[in-house]
C-alpha cells in the first residue's frame, strides 16, 4: 500500500501492478503478487481520497488507544520523618610534592 501511495504522491494517477513491483523490487523488497492483485482490484476505478478518507472514518471509531500504565506508587504516607540535609564530605588536601631530589627543604644542590 505504502508504495502504491507514494507512486500517486509521485505522479502516477493509477499504479499497476507492474509500477508497484518496480518500485518495490528498486529498494530490494519483493512484492507478493496475490496480495498486489488484490490490492489494485480493490482500489481500481476508485478515487484515492474518497479512500483515504473512508479508510481515516473507519480508525476513528477505534478510539485513539489504551492508555498507559499506571503512575508510580506515592511512597508511604503518614509517620514521615523529615529528612535531614546532606552533610558536605569535607576534601582532604593532599600532602605537598616532594621535589625531584627527595628534599623539601631547599638544599643547596
Amino acid at each position: 500500500m505504502a508504495a502504491y501511495l507514494m507512486l500517486v504522491l509521485g505522479g502516477t494517477e493509477s499504479p499497476s501492478a507492474d509500477d508497484v513491483t518496480t518500485a518495490l523490487a528498486s529498494v530490494g523488497v519483493e512484492a507478493d503478487a496475490d496480495a498486489l492483485s488484490n490490492l489494485i482490484s480493490e482500489l481500481d476505478g476508485k478515487d484515492l481520497g474518497e479512500v483515504l478518507e473512508t479508510g481515516s472514518g473507519l480508525l476513528a471509531k477505534f478510539g485513539s488507544g489504551g492508555g498507559g500504565g499506571g503512575g508510580g506508587g506515592g511512597g508511604g504516607g503518614g509517620d514521615a520523618e523529615e529528612a535531614e540535609p546532606e552533610k558536605e564530605e569535607e576534601v582532604e588536601e593532599a600532602p605537598p610534592a616532594v621535589d625531584m631530589f627527595g628534599g623539601g627543604d631547599g638544599g643547596d644542590y
